[in-house]
């Protein structure tokens, strides 16, 4: 037996402000995009926006459902409508932000676990890596390198 540690490394900005400019737009884009979900029983609404290499950007909400849990998180909306609509274009990044009508949102929301299944996905698929920003709705955001650093475990196709 052995113990062996596992680390990752991510950036912490304070707020939005401290965004280089790129990274904004898409965090704008995405707290954009939050406004078109569909959270009726949730009140948690959740937008991704998803920088492709053709400066293309991909918005996604999350829709929910009353036959739980048939809705879709934004990022697996966001990601498949990337893949769907430009299955050869490499994602550059993603930024995910989210916000509920119950409470304010002032710490970072990741992606939930099947998310981050889907988005590892697209990272195996593309054979690269990209950065994941994601924030509440005020407040700290958390910059990754990769899915990776999220699952560090990770599964993929060639597990199979």
């Amino acid at each position: 037996m052995r113990n062996v540690n596992i680390s990752t490394t991510i950036t912490l900005f304070d707020d939005i402000s401290e965004l280089a400019s790129e990274d904004k737009m898409l965090m704008d884009a995405a707290i954009k995009a939050k406004n078109s979900s569909y959270a009726p029983y949730s009140k948690f609404t959740v937008g991704a926006a998803i920088l492709l290499e053709n400066d293309k950007v991909i918005l996604g909400s999350n829709q929910e459902n009353a036959a739980y849990p048939s809705g879709m998180c934004a990022e697996r909306v966001a990601i498949w409508k990337a893949g769907s609509e430009y299955p050869d274009i490499k994602i550059k990044k993603i930024a995910i932000t989210a916000s509920s009508k119950l409470k304010k949102v002032d710490k970072p929301v990741g992606p939930c676990g099947a998310c981050r299944q889907s988005l590892l996905e697209y990272e195996v698929k593309q054979n690269q890596s990209f950065p994941i920003l994601f924030m509440g709705e005020v407040g700290e955001i958390v910059k990754t390198n990769s899915l990776v650093d999220l699952l560090p475990f990770s599964f993929d196709g060639s597990s199979l």
